[in-house]
């Protein structure tokens, strides 16, 4: 497939080359590159094909890097990278040594800042718009921020903070609200009047004029105000972004791109106040599947375009599908069992929990913080709250956990989903300080490993534990290794043990795999080893450290941050018990984060099967040196 528009564009600004009339056909190209490519590759789909005119308008009209671009919450930067010179890296979209699928300051300059959480970026935005207005830089500072993100508070936070900001430019990416036609036209015939500079140099002129009458100029400003505010309220219904300091504009529509470069040129000049303009798009435009159900084509892997699937939906065969059936049954029998998510439902798998259960399922939408409070507040008045949130997200609540929970010991669990490495996203989204986080608050955690343990130790943590518990799992299925191992209820196992094994490979979770698959190849240097395998990680099980100090060499592995993960405290509870063997650690180093398969990715951290076993075999060669 061929297009002839997209690309003569290979590098910043060459956008502006091409004739204006061109732009409605650039549109179309982009959009059918990104449907091709990204069933391909798999990525974020519907966001960005939300979001291309509005994308294509701002780079006709900014200047970047001097201008800047931020993205909330970021996986719909595709547009920005294409028309940035990045679009053969497309074909490695998401995978090792390839394009991020989320902005990335180290790809190009053009990207102001990284991406990967909900309702962050106005907050930064202003951080970049005051840094300029205090080195006397020129440019604009732009950030789309979803409706989505509205859900969460920290837009709160930082629209209360705009204080005057003229040079930062708010785009409401609306893509949920429709407009009325009455309203929409009404609404379009005042945008083309207020975003004209006319308009903006006629007010300032005309209240300064008014502040200069003595006694009544101020009134007079007042009163010309507050019936300006009167109008707004009857049409837009939207004093809240003015009165909270916005000049506000909109709604317009954000597929047309006319309209929008028209309305972004007018914003480029001198405004008297930070922008906020509202623009209404829809989700997964041009791929219909998509605009029909744009959640579930909101992340895909790759697909057959002639065989669409919903691939948003938990799998019928994942973690988090079993999750949400064991949960569902659960609730069956327990009245006081609820469901909170953060704008996960599918994702999480709680959509099972909701069909069945549907007055005690809660999305709180992009608000884990309040999601966490929520929850304590149920369970502070008897309720039995699982709080089922990706393990990256959970990072955005950790106060909550620590002050709201767990200081008063309420009965809420925690079910930290993508939990360890993660495919395709990169840095922002790797579940790896969970662990580390809820065991230093002294949150009792467990892994299972596969589906058989996953509903063991659900059903256990609902209706036998109390006070705040954590159960952490993979993201998508189990592997056929750890699928096959027995469900024994013992919160560890040694597996298979060989007489005369002086090696231990300890593990949790998925990683488990790894330690199975080294003992296999040790076995092939003539290396006898035991697998253990831990599904209570803390505090650690009972009986372990007594288990293991029969072992002269120890490998831990985890797919966990080092520091305050479980081998640092089980390597600790060996030395205070006496043990004097040979303790060997691999877990992930946070500084170089990739975005890769998981395989690529236990490699490139030292967890894959063979850098396991070179460690053993390294380790025994010198004891024998």
């Amino acid at each position: 497939m061929s297009y002839p528009l997209l690309e003569r564009i290979n590098a910043p600004g060459e956008i502006k080359n091409l004739p204006a009339s061109d732009m409605p056909a650039l549109c179309e190209e982009i959009r059918q590159f990104l449907i091709k490519s990204v069933s391909e590759t798999g990525g974020h789909l519907s966001s960005n094909l939300g979001v291309v005119e509005l994308t294509v308008a701002l780079h006709r009209v900014l200047d970047f890097p001097q201008d800047k671009l931020l993205f909330d919450v970021g996986h719909q930067c595709y547009t920005h990278k294409l028309l940035t010179g990045r679009r053969e890296g497309f074909a490695q979209l998401r995978r090792k040594n390839g394009i991020s699928g989320f902005p990335s300051p180290r790809e190009s300059d053009c990207d102001a800042f990284i991406a990967g959480h909900g309702s962050a970026a106005l907050s930064t935005a202003i951080g970049i718009a005051r840094a300029k207005k205090l080195k006397n830089e020129p440019g604009k500072v732009v950030v789309i921020v979803g409706d989505g993100a509205f859900t969460g508070g920290m837009v709160y936070e930082g629209m209360n903070n705009v204080s005057k900001l003229n040079n930062l430019i708010v785009i409401l990416n609306d893509n949920k609200m429709s407009i009325s036609k009455n309203v929409g036209q009404m609404a379009n015939y005042l945008t083309k009047l207020r975003t004209d500079p006319k308009y903006s140099h006629v007010k300032a002129h005309m209240e300064t004029t008014l502040e200069r009458i003595p006694v009544a100029g101020d009134a007079l400003v007042r009163v010309l105000q507050g019936g300006k505010q009167l109008i707004r309220r009857g049409i837009y219904k939207s004093t809240m972004f003015e009165e909270m300091g916005f000049q506000y504009i909109g709604p317009i529509d954000g597929h047309d791109v006319g309209m929008l470069t028209h309305t972004l040129t007018n914003l480029r000049g001198e405004q008297y106040a930070p922008v906020f303009l509202h623009v209404v798009t829809k989700k997964g435009r041009g791929l219909k599947p998509a605009e029909e159900n744009p959640g579930e084509f909101h992340a895909v892997s790759s697909i057959d375009l002639n065989h669409l699937t919903d691939p948003e939906l938990s799998p019928k065969d994942s973690f988090s599908s079993t999750f949400g059936c064991a949960l569902a049954d659960l609730g069956d029998d327990e009245p006081r069992l609820c469901g909170i998510t953060a704008a996960m439902k599918y994702g999480t798998g709680l959509n099972f929990f909701k069909h069945r259960h549907p007055g005690r399922f809660f999305d709180v939408g992009m608000a884990e913080e309040h999601a966490v409070t929520f929850a304590a507040g149920l369970a502070s008045q008897g309720l039995l709250p699982v709080v089922a949130i990706y393990s990256t997200f959970f990072q955005r609540a950790y106060d909550q956990i620590i002050h709201d929970v767990n200081l008063m010991q309420l009965d809420v669990l925690f079910a930290v989903d993508r939990a360890g490495l993660v495919p395709g996203d990169g840095a922002t989204h790797q579940g790896i300080y969970d662990v580390a986080f809820f065991s230093n608050v002294n949150i009792p955690i467990f892994a299972p490993a596969n589906y058989a343990e996953l509903r063991y130790w659900l059903t256990y943590l609902v209706r036998e534990a109390h006070g705040p518990r954590m159960i952490r799992y993979a993201r998508g299925g189990e592997n056929p290794a750890l699928a096959a191992l027995p469900c024994t209820g013992a919160r560890y196992d040694v597996l298979d043990p060989v007489d005369g094994a002086r090696v231990a490979l300890v593990s949790y979770g998925a990683e488990t795999e790894e330690i199975i698959a080294a003992k296999d190849l040790l076995a092939q240097h003539g290396v006898q080893a035991d697998c253990v395998k831990l599904t209570q990680l803390y505090p650690l099980p009972d009986g372990v450290c007594d288990t293991l100090k029969h072992y002269d060499t120890i490998l831990f592995a985890e797919d966990t941050v080092r520091t305050g993960g479980i081998g640092e405290q089980l390597g600790f509870a060996m030395q205070q018990c006496g043990w004097q063997g040979e303790f060997l650690l691999h877990a992930v180093d946070n500084s170089h984060l990739l975005h890769a398969n998981v395989p690529e990715l236990r490699k490139d951290q030292q967890l894959d099967a063979a850098a396991l076993c070179t460690d053993i075999l390294n380790a025994l060669k010198e004891k024998q040196a």
